[in-house]
């Protein structure tokens, strides 16, 4: 169940209110009914889950509305004294009028409360005499009964209850309990039973973060993924960690230790099961998957009879379940797995792992992992057995399996020089897939005590330069740091060095943001020398990334194959990168799919997010550009990436200026043309300049539009090593013919043509095409380049850039007075501009539209304008009274496709989709 967030009113310390259980309130309190109704329910859960908050505020707001409250709590010290939970309810009654019953019920509940003396009363007569005197004292005001831990009651306060719990109906007395464990004597009589279930991860990560605002935001992230919803690990787990532990500054363990108030709530579990049994429990807490063929095998090296067997106590008590169809054991909530590690001594989970080890020699990660676990002295082999672990499952996406690998190999390393190695191998995994630097910083400093191989000078290089980037630091330093590091160690130069392929895609990140020939021209000496054991995806992205008017095109046949090969790709970091190599060439549909798997994990969930915001702007999905840039944003701030943050702004800073939020995205690129200046980013500076073109363009300033495009990309050349020089060639051609500059567009047509932009894509054919259309001086040469233009396949998956071409075509039109055309193409470009909400667009087609004698009227059903043909609305309304297409035809001496293809334009102007839709549609057209 997903629970929306009751209340936000929390501050330091445990939080004053419930968080996350807004519909439980909710349902519980229908079960419960009002207050005459003399409801009953039971709520069941999972230990720590919030059962008894939940009761406690349940009682305030019964309270509130004037209810009176009696509670009691099972205990186990008082589970065997008889009726102790029924005289905490009753007492308070029996105390303000011990008349309210009389005769035989009065000497039985004397008794049985403790305060007469005699033989041990019937239970019956306890019972009626129990529900008289509720019955009684409710008759002034409402009353709750709240029992907690119920499973704990003594027995016979429990069979009254249940007999009380059967006969509330039509009294103004209700029974609110909780209980863990199966249902037992009290609540027989409870019909409605109401689990309460683990808080959704935003509940979850708001109750962590309010309980303990200390915490750095991944160290929430590992809270909410250790506690499983459950409220008390939530709150307890953090307070098991150090002040620095949990502002994320040292190493905090790989599994979360228990505090002793979850060791009491959960260990006790435990506890209560036999030795075997939780001998045999160790096994799957360490295995971690649960196979029972491993259990099996590795219950038999235990020896001593050890058997599956034995895992029946936990299996009834529900502390483990198995699931028959894949044979595997899973426990309950992970904590129960971590109370079992808890109870357990170093050198039985020692024996565990070693163990664990021998059964799994046909799966080498897990096999590594284990025999580190057992090892008590230093042993390079396994040490080196974990390396290779940490590489395989980077590869496979989980980059803190990897750093916990790296680490535990480190610690293992006989070697000063391995030891170091292999810390700033984690330390660079820490901030290049994390973003946790100063994590990272720490490890480095491990590293630097050990001394350090050429490798390691590589990583420790790269982490140096995250610092940088999400810090004070330029684009120069960086660039100069990283590169000497390259160039001045003894590293072997081949594609099987990891430590220098890292190297190098960070180097391409630095010559990306700096944009400039003289960054770039070492980065492509180290290709040369690399040859042709230069990593195949890392020189299609130099190729697509670096100078793509130049480079893209020879790349396109790896990047083709790079593309094909995603759905078995399993790797995140070549995920993204065959991603952002597809940026140029208009491929991010291709990998769509597969960058969606990326797990979301620190830096890595950032790198991917301007992906999908580059491929939704694109495909104007608008909203959704501004939503993915917003979650962008909330983690550069919660991971302090600043200079990442910077393409989530101007995303948001492009869909404003489309829609005609000009002071927003005027702003955002001032700020962004100043930060990029100031450190050396001049691609940053050529996307504030976009952001420009962008707002002029639609406020129809063309001198303005110019201006800031040239600054981009000069007229008759595009700017080398700046990317975004493609994005503005039509925006540069079309301002310099609104602005009297006929030389300027051709040469820039010239251009184009002659770097064969064309062949990257057919959004990229269908833009120079338009640009050539629009520098051409006659007429007739210009509709044949539009049409051209718009015949290119596939070109409707680019929504906005295919209406502005659409838009100038019409314009074109226009003004060689070829009318019925141009409006044709004008309403196509209209509608799509008012789908997108791209208003100065839309207006300027309007007016367009309006210039030709086309009627623009309002639709029905809001705001925005829809313009139809005198003929559109005439096969409207024909349409509208009964006829088909056949006889609207016929009438009007058109073609039945004809009328279709007007039918079709006519649909989505009206907001409709069918015919039965156009009466109204158009009643609601005449009275606007």
């Amino acid at each position: 169940m997903q629970s929306s967030v009751y209340t936000a009113d929390v501050g330091a310390g445990t939080p004053q209110g419930l968080v996350g259980r807004a519909g439980d309130v909710e349902r519980v309190e229908g079960l419960l009914g009002s207050v005459d109704s003399g409801g009953a329910v039971l709520l069941t859960g999972d230990p720590g889950v919030g059962k008894t908050a939940l009761l406690g505020h349940l009682a305030l707001r019964a309270l509130a509305a004037g209810a009176r409250v009696l509670r009691a709590a099972g205990t186990e010290s008082e589970s065997g004294v008889e009726y102790a939970a029924l005289n905490q309810l009753l007492f308070p009654l029996w105390e303000e009028d011990p008349q309210a019953v009389d005769g035989a019920h009065s000497a039985a509940l004397r008794v049985a409360l403790g305060f007469g003396e005699g033989a041990p009363p019937e239970r019956f007569l306890v019972s009626n005499a129990a529900l008289v005197l509720l019955r009684r004292a409710a008759a002034a005001t409402p009353i709750l009964l709240v029992v907690d831990d119920l499973q704990a009651v003594d027995p016979a306060s429990a069979a009254v209850l249940g007999f009380v719990a059967r006969r509330l109906a039509g009294s103004r007395v209700r029974f609110l309990a909780a209980r863990r464990g199966r249902r037992g004597g009290a609540e027989a009589g409870v019909r409605a039973e109401y689990e309460v279930l683990p808080l959704d991860e935003g509940a979850s990560r708001l109750l962590a973060s309010a309980s303990h605002p200390d915490l750095s935001a991944p160290v929430v992230e590992c809270v909410v993924a250790a506690a499983q919803g459950n409220p008390l690990a939530l709150v307890e787990l953090p307070a098991a960690l150090t002040g620095p532990q949990r502002a994320g500054l040292e190493r905090r363990p790989a599994a979360l230790p228990l505090t002793r108030r979850l060791r009491e709530v959960f260990g006790s579990c435990v506890a209560g099961l036999p030795a075997a049994t939780r001998r045999l429990l160790l096994m799957p807490a360490l295995e971690g998957t649960g196979d029972l063929a491993v259990l099996q095998c590795a219950a038999q090296r235990l020896g001593a009879g050890a058997d599956l067997a034995d895992l029946e106590a936990a299996e009834r008590d529900g502390l483990v379940r198995i699931e028959e169809f894949d044979h595997r054991l899973t426990f309950r909530h992970p904590l129960y797995r971590a109370a079992v590690v808890d109870a357990s001594t170093s050198a039985e989970r020692r024996r565990a792992h070693r163990e664990l080890a021998e059964v799994l020699h046909d799966r080498p990660d897990q096999r590594a992992w284990h025999l580190g676990e057992a090892c008590v002295e230093q042993d390079e082999d396994v040490a080196a057995l974990l390396e290779g672990t940490a590489h395989r499952v980077l590869r496979r996406g989980d980059a803190m399996a990897a750093i916990r690998s790296l680490t535990k190999a480190a610690h293992l390393s006989p070697g000063a020089a391995d030891r170091g190695r292999r810390l700033a191998a984690a330390a660079y995994i820490r901030a290049d897939a994390s973003g946790e630097l100063t994590m990272a910083s720490r490890l480095l400093d491990d590293a630097r005590r050990f001394g350090s191989d050429d490798r390691a000078s590589l990583y420790s290089a790269a982490v140096a330069v995250h610092r940088l980037l999400d810090g004070e630091g330029d684009i120069d330093t960086a660039h100069q740091i990283l590169l000497g590091a390259i160039e001045n160690g003894d590293h072997p130069y081949g594609a099987c060095d990891p430590a220098l392929e890292e190297a190098l895609y960070l180097l391409l990140l630095l010559c990306c943001l700096g944009g400039r020939a003289e960054l770039w021209a070492p980065l492509h000496k180290i290709l040369e020398r690399l040859g042709p054991d230069a990593p195949r995806l890392l020189a299609v992205n130099v190729a697509t990334q670096g100078d793509p008017a130049r480079t893209a095109l020879p790349a396109l046949g790896d990047l083709e194959e790079l593309i094909s090969g995603l759905p078995q790709e399993t790797a995140p970091s070549r995920i993204t990168r065959i991603g952002t190599a597809s940026i140029a060439a208009d491929r991010l549909t291709g990998v769509r799919d597969a960058v969606s798997r990326v797990p979301s994990q620190g830096r890595r969930q950032i790198v991917t997010l301007p992906l999908l915001c580059t491929d939704a702007f694109l495909a104007g999905r608008w909203d959704d550009t501004t939503q993915l840039a917003d979650e962008g944003l909330r983690l550069c701030k919660e991971h302090a990436f600043e200079a990442v943050s910077w393409y989530f702004l101007y995303y948001k800073a492009v869909v404003a200026a489309a829609r005609g939020e000009a002071g927003v995205a005027e702003e955002t690129a001032d700020a962004m043309g100043a930060w990029g200046t100031s450190r050396g980013a001049h691609h940053l500076v050529t996307l504030a300049e976009h952001i420009r073109v962008l707002v002029a363009q639609a406020e129809g300033d063309f001198e303005r539009a110019y201006r800031h495009a040239a600054a981009i990309s000069p007229p008759g050349e595009l700017a080398p090593y700046t990317p975004v020089a493609l994005l503005v060639v039509g925006d540069v051609v079309e301002a310099a013919v609104r602005t009297q500059r006929p030389a300027e567009a051709a040469a820039h047509v010239a251009a184009a043509r002659h770097a064969g932009i064309a062949g990257l894509s057919p959004r990229r054919a269908m833009l120079v095409d338009a640009s050539s259309a629009m520098a051409a001086e006659a007429d007739e040469e210009a509709i044949g380049l539009f049409e051209r233009a718009l015949a290119h396949p596939g070109i409707h998956q680019w929504p906005f850039d295919l209406a502005r071409v659409t838009l100038a075509y019409g314009e074109r039109l226009r003004k060689a007075r070829s009318t019925t055309d141009a409006r044709a193409l004008l309403s196509a470009a209209l509608a799509t501009f008012e789908q997108l909400g791209a208003r100065p667009w839309a207006d300027r087609a309007k007016r367009t539209l309006q210039a030709t004698g086309w009627m623009v009227v309002k639709r029905a059903d809001g705001p925005e304008s829809v313009s139809l043909t005198p003929q559109e609305l005439e096969i409207a309304h024909l349409a509208a009274s009964g006829l088909t297409n056949k006889q609207i035809a016929e009438r009007l001496y058109l073609s039945p496709r004809t009328v279709g293809g007007h039918l079709g334009r006519v649909f989505p102007k009206l907001g409709i989709t069918s015919r039965a839709a156009l009466r109204d549609a158009l009643t609601g057209l005449a009275k606007r």
